[in-house]
């Protein structure tokens, strides 16, 4: 073991990937609106060059950050300094990245079915187009494939229908891994995809869903940062386009839309994490789905999935204002998690984006459930904070598993309930 360990670490530097030796993740506790706001100074502070991983929201919210080694010493002062509590959440990134380079390196062996397919691992960009094509020769009567758009770099953009009927029937749209660095949402994807197949015609909820309306799942939704995080920087979240007139690359895609586009709850800096963009679409991972559902327009459902926190979250994030369907998402979400709940006793928060995490503008499902699709939920999936977007690949399945009883939840509820 030890020595692939070596070979993962060797195989790193050779592929030039960024290394965050000496790195911490802190949790930071901000008691009131003080506090909260002492924090937001480092945030504004480029030179310490800190990764929030969960930003200052509000007074008696977790703050999780990632602080390079040269800015640690700096950071812990301040927040000493200012008695704001803190912990380590996270000792040294690096190790974690090397453990998660060695379990890629000791499953990387191609597969020649999505039987033998490796679940239980983290895969690359092209490991999952390859998947995506065995299953649908596998299951040509079941499972296509779209090309819905190409990204800023070329990269294809691909959706899986599962369909039974004709085109246009009421559908469901999923989608994982719209920041790139959230690998156990592409993960989880991947496992949905075959679940699904595995299960129509022997799951009685799955048949019916399936044989009264389609379902679409994009499992990469931002492939140039997904390509990037396997080929310089894990902890890459936003697109790779470039910005006019700053050196800073990239735009947060779930602050993109067309919903609130610009308003308080993201950034007008290109350099940092939640930087909105230009103008509302401006990223063509963005616009290829807007111009899909659009299109489409029979989208019932529109799910959203995203890693870290345990979260079931519905409209709105821009605003404290209740959607017009607050009581029905709210009930429905209580259903879900008590669904996901019921395999491994995972704990889920839910409610509102604005009232249970933070204000978040522009983002995809406040588009959509604008757009008519009531149905419209953002998962943020395993874990609270002990790993962050560094999840084990152990908890891959599990992650999947119970994520999945809550996606039943929502997808029958659709069903059932069509408007």
């Amino acid at each position: 073991m030890r020595v692939l360990l070596i070979l993962s670490v060797l195989l790193g530097a050779t592929l030039g990937l960024e290394n965050f030796v000496g790195h911490q993740v802190l949790r930071i506790s901000a008691a009131d609106e003080a506090q909260v706001q002492k924090v937001k100074e480092l945030e504004d502070l480029e030179h310490l060059q800190l990764d929030f991983w969960r930003g200052p929201t509000r007074p008696g919210s977790s703050i999780d950050v990632r602080v390079p080694f040269p800015s640690i010493q700096a950071v812990k002062i301040f927040l000493e300094a200012h008695d704001i509590p803190y912990s380590i959440m996270i000792e040294d990134v690096q190790s974690l990245l090397d453990e998660e380079q060695e379990q890629m390196f000791a499953f990387q062996a191609r597969a020649r079915s999505t039987d033998s397919f490796s679940y239980a691992t983290y895969h690359t960009l092209d490991e999952i187009y390859s998947f995506m094509d065995m299953l649908v020769a596998e299951n040509p009567q079941l499972v296509s494939k779209m090309e819905i758009g190409r990204t800023y770099e070329n990269r294809p953009i691909y959706v899986l229908k599962f369909s039974t009927g004709a085109n246009n029937r009421p559908a469901i749209w999923i989608d994982t891994g719209i920041h790139s660095r959230e690998w156990v949402t592409q993960a989880s994807g991947i496992w949905f995809a075959k679940k699904i197949t595995q299960d129509y015609g022997q799951d009685t909820v799955i048949t019916s869903i399936l044989n009264n309306m389609d379902i679409f799942l994009e499992i990469v939704t931002n492939p140039d940062g997904f390509a990037f995080t396997h080929s310089k920087n894990r902890l890459w979240r936003k697109t790779r386009s470039v910005t006019a007139g700053s050196s800073c690359v990239g735009v947060d895609p779930n602050r993109n839309w067309d919903s609130a586009f610009g308003m308080p709850g993201a950034s007008n800096n290109p350099c940092t994490e939640t930087y909105h963009g230009k103008n509302a679409n401006s990223e063509k991972e963005v616009k290829s789905i807007v111009d899909f559902v659009k299109s489409h327009g029979n989208i019932k459902g529109f799910i959203s999935i995203h890693s870290y926190s345990q979260l079931l979250l519905y409209p709105y994030g821009y605003t404290k204002t209740p959607c017009r369907d607050q009581q029905e998402l709210d009930q429905l979400a209580a259903a879900a998690v008590k669904a996901l709940a019921s395999l491994y006793g995972t704990k889920y928060t839910y409610g509102s984006t604005y009232t249970t995490i933070y204000q978040a503008s522009g983002n995809t499902v406040d588009w959509t459930y604008d757009q008519g699709i009531k149905y419209s939920y953002t998962f943020e999936l395993r874990d609270t904070g002990r790993y962050g977007f560094l999840l084990p690949a152990s908890q891959i399945i599990p992650t999947a598993q119970e994520t999945w009883l809550a996606l039943l939840t929502i997808m029958e509820h659709v069903l059932k309930n069509p408007y």
